[in-house]
């Protein structure tokens, strides 16, 4: 139930991100940003936490942890990229 629950809060991250996509430089998208990075940040600790110290067979918490390490970079360099509005 609890997986249900964080896929369905992802998928609504998702859809909000894919909305904002055109909205350059606004407050909302820099939040999204924001969010999308703590998030990614986040994940990769988890991930890179479980694949170190629990007794988790293959590769797969090591891919998962390059691809929110690339996707965290990705959002801090639009952060830093994107003017916001009022600055």
């Amino acid at each position: 139930m609890v997986d249900r629950i964080g896929g369905a809060g992802l998928l609504a991250i998702g859809v909000a991100c894919w909305l904002a996509r055109d909205d350059s430089g606004s407050v909302a998208q820099h939040g999204l940003l924001c969010g999308m990075l703590i998030y990614n940040v986040g994940a990769c600790a988890v991930l890179a936490y479980a694949g170190s110290t629990l007794p988790m067979a293959g590769v797969a918490p090591w891919a998962g942890v390059a691809l929110h390490a690339v996707l965290a970079t990705w959002c801090a360099g639009n952060l830093r990229a994107i003017p916001r509005i009022g600055d």
